[in-house]
């Protein structure tokens, strides 16, 4: 489809391009020839395709505006020289420049990975890179236009190798006038194309759906100041947004058993779904009135912050004569962040929301002196006659039995706040075993 052809002038070709563009499909001008495939012509893009063409000088003369039919997303594929790129592109890209410019898209390049070595040794002996994922936009940070969302490593290689002199056309797929459900689209294709983490996916959907989530952990204590969920979970990085959502999923969900009969109720804790939609956190976020405003989980994420901290400056310093491995100190340091502990702690929180007495001492815990809070040499010793072989003890495994017997574990300790010792750990998991059969038998009668 064949329209009528422009010259753009060449005192301001993107003005004039753009006062024209609506009516025609195929554009020339000083730098290269626009068509438009899958769809109409576009102001807005066309102006920005030529702006682009302007100034990064792609090796091609013809640009071909392809559209995502999808999404609806238009791009072009072109090779830029390593020159152009590096002086107009950065990988300091945010997932929501409107609202939150101050958090990353990217993750944090791996500098010592193999692959990653072998990349910039390439790019230094002349390697062609191509699918460098980018949106081009001077919305934001005009200086460098192209905004890299995909091919970071590549894009570092790339750089390194034009401080050796090395200045090769490079393959780039540019987005133009993407709206934030087409940037996350394309943030998330791009790294899923590097095996994204599901961590990572779930902090680009938390963000797209706004800040409240963040900002919550970081007012409880959960996250620092201006710190982002991690990409992926590891003991030194912050939390994700899976712990975040499963803390306060189970803080509800033992808030709705606060009114029933513990012994007689199913009390195993869940766990949020990641690398996905969860429609169950979908319908807690968008509670009116806001989760955010609720005091008791306010105070929940406090305490619960407060034991992480405890927990770890038990193991800041060993002891003397102790004899643990820096595994196994590590791992004891950060018990508060297995999974099943987080999500029992978090269910007995909400459990006991309308018993101040019980309450208190299970924030109490984080108060334990001469020990480390979650006492967690105990808990590895914790074990039941039926267990595997194989079975490292209590606060290791992250399935339905380990959550269901950390929450008699906690609230047993919550009866009389002397925190956690052998004994209450024997009878926390006999009881969890004694709960189970009793309701066994209850479902065997009802189904008769």
């Amino acid at each position: 489809m064949m329209g009528s052809a422009l010259k753009a002038s060449s005192a301001n070709p993107v003005r004039n391009l753009m006062a024209r563009a609506s009516r025609w499909t195929v554009v020339r001008f000083q730098i290269a020839e626009i068509k438009f495939v899958h769809s109409n012509e576009n102001e807005t893009v066309a102006g920005l395709v030529a702006d682009f063409a302007a100034t990064c000088e792609p090796v091609e003369k013809t640009i071909l505006v392809m559209s995502d039919l999808r999404t609806g997303a238009r791009f072009v594929e072109c090779h830029v020289r390593a020159s152009k790129l590096i002086e107009l592109a950065t990988v300091d890209v945010p997932i929501d420049p409107d609202e939150q410019p101050e958090y990353r898209a990217n993750r944090d390049v791996v500098e010592d990975h193999v692959a990653f070595e072998k990349m910039r040794e390439d790019a230094k002996a002349r390697r062609t890179f191509s699918n460098i994922v980018s949106e081009y936009s001077v919305a934001y940070d005009a200086a460098h236009p192209i905004k890299i969302i995909g091919g970071q490593r590549r894009y570092i290689a790339i750089k390194e190798a034009l401080e050796s002199q090395v200045d090769e056309y490079h393959g780039l797929k540019v987005y133009f006038s993407l709206d934030s459900e087409q940037r996350l689209d394309v943030q998330l294709i791009s790294n899923t194309n590097i095996a994204v983490s599901t961590d990572l996916f779930d902090r680009m959907q938390e963000t797209l759906a706004g800040p409240e989530l963040r900002e919550w952990c970081q007012k409880v204590g959960l996250l620092q100041q201006n710190v982002d969920f991690a990409d992926r979970r590891q003991r030194t990085n912050p939390i994700t947004v899976r712990d975040a959502r499963t803390f306060i999923l189970n803080y509800f969900l033992g808030l709705s058993y606060a009114n029933k009969e513990f012994a007689l109720s199913d009390t195993t804790p869940k766990i949020a779904r990641s690398g996905d939609v969860d429609s169950e956190w979908d319908a807690l976020r968008s509670r009116t009135p806001p989760i955010w405003e609720d005091l008791g989980l306010t105070i929940a994420g406090n305490e619960f912050a407060r034991l992480i901290a405890a927990q770890r400056a038990a193991f800041a310093k060993p002891s003397v004569g102790q004899s643990k491995t820096k595994s196994t100190q590590a791992d004891f340091a950060n018990k508060a962040l297995n999974f099943a502990v987080l999500r029992a702690w978090a269910f007995v929180a909400g459990l006991l929301s309308n018993n101040p007495v019980r309450l208190k001492r299970h924030y109490a815990l984080a108060a334990t002196t001469g020990k480390d809070p979650l006492a967690a040499a105990l808990l590895a010793k914790g074990k039941h006659k039926s267990d595997p072989e194989n079975y490292r003890g209590l606060g290791y495994r992250t399935d339905a039995k380990e959550r269901g017997r950390l929450v008699e574990l906690f609230y047993l300790q919550a009866e009389d706040g002397n925190g956690i010792n052998a004994k209450n750990i024997e009878i926390a998991i006999k009881k969890y075993h004694a709960k189970e059969a009793q309701l066994d038998v209850t479902k065997a009668q009802e189904s008769r």
